[in-house]
């Protein structure tokens, strides 16, 4: 992944976490993976308590406790993969959903891209969207690739900038990113990201680095941060990423505006500069319909659809 694998593309990108963000904490995964997990972790010789304390230290301080192991353990990431994330039954416990295929198929794709950002690794996240039938709605995957020595993850500022890098982004403000977890979203913030979503099920039960909590959001307290409980709220034109959206026209249309008064400046002077054939990045916005969309009229066009 260290090179760029598409071709240069102006739209903004929606980034969605996959993990307890297209799929409810209610369905249990993270508690089933925090037993296997535990259990991994007992394979190093340790007891209950030492597995269970070395497992939520390695989470809070890495991200992901897999990447603690890689660091201080002679372990097999791909072994650890298969015998934890590989071993759920996710068919038993996440099932499609026609609302949130919807919601994907409502996303503007002559306006943005939409693209995954996960921690899991690639067969783990590819699983997860062919169970919800989303494959096809993700132009990008960005994931922790297990096989590489010394691998980066989320919250580390060196995987968001693989991630522009996979994804041929030059401006961090043009990402919009959501995710279940707080660390990932405030880290994609501090990062310049445009607009950050942290998906908060308030109230449900997860389990992080091996520990049960209540889900919550008392602790991000940051006013640029927006929170939704239900991924359909992206719909509602208050939440912050469809200002995103028109804050960077407006500072397109600044820059343009400036340019343009150099260049005539220039040119009353009779000087010419590197101005006189260049123009600030823009949002490309070209004239395409999305995908399994039906034909719709253009009133429809403008009242429907997810506001981003």
């Amino acid at each position: 992944m260290s090179e760029p694998s598409v071709e240069k593309d102006d739209r903004p990108i929606v980034w969605f976490d996959i993990d307890n963000t297209l799929y409810s904490a209610s369905t249990k995964i993270s508690q089933a993976m925090g037993q296997r997990i535990h259990a991994y972790f007992l394979t190093l010789g340790l007891d209950d308590d030492a597995a269970s304390e070395l497992h939520h230290r390695y989470y809070t301080q890495y991200g992901l406790a897999l990447r603690g192991l890689t660091r201080h353990h002679q372990i097999d990431p791909i072994d650890f993969d298969r015998k934890c994330d590989g071993s759920l039954p996710l068919e038993d416990m996440i099932f499609p959903s026609e609302s949130l295929r919807q919601l994907f198929l409502d996303i503007d794709r002559s306006k943005f891209r939409v693209w995954a950002l996960t921690n899991a690794y690639r067969t783990h996240a590819e699983r997860v969207l062919k169970i919800l039938n989303l494959t096809d709605q993700i132009d990008g995957l960005v994931f922790c690739d297990y096989a590489e020595p010394n691998f980066v993850c989320k919250p580390e500022p060196a995987f968001y900038e693989q991630a522009l890098k996979v994804a041929n982004v030059s401006d961090p403000a043009l990402c919009y990113f959501i995710d279940d977890n707080k660390s990932n979203v405030l880290a994609a913030k501090q990062l310049g990201w445009g607009r950050c979503v942290h998906f908060c099920e308030h109230g449900l039960e997860s389990v992080e680095g091996g520990k049960k909590l209540v889900i919550n959001n008392s602790d991000v307290n940051n006013s640029e941060i927006v929170s939704v409980t239900n991924l359909e709220e992206l719909r509602d034109p208050d939440v912050e990423l469809v200002k995103a959206y028109e804050e960077n026209k407006i500072v397109i249309e600044a820059q343009e505006e400036r340019i343009s008064i150099l260049r005539q400046a220039l040119s009353e002077k009779g000087l010419s500069s590197h101005y006189a054939g260049t123009s600030p990045a823009r949002i490309s916005q070209p004239e395409t319909r999305n995908r399994d969309a039906a034909p719709t009229s253009n009133e429809e066009d403008e009242d429907e659809g997810i506001h981003l």
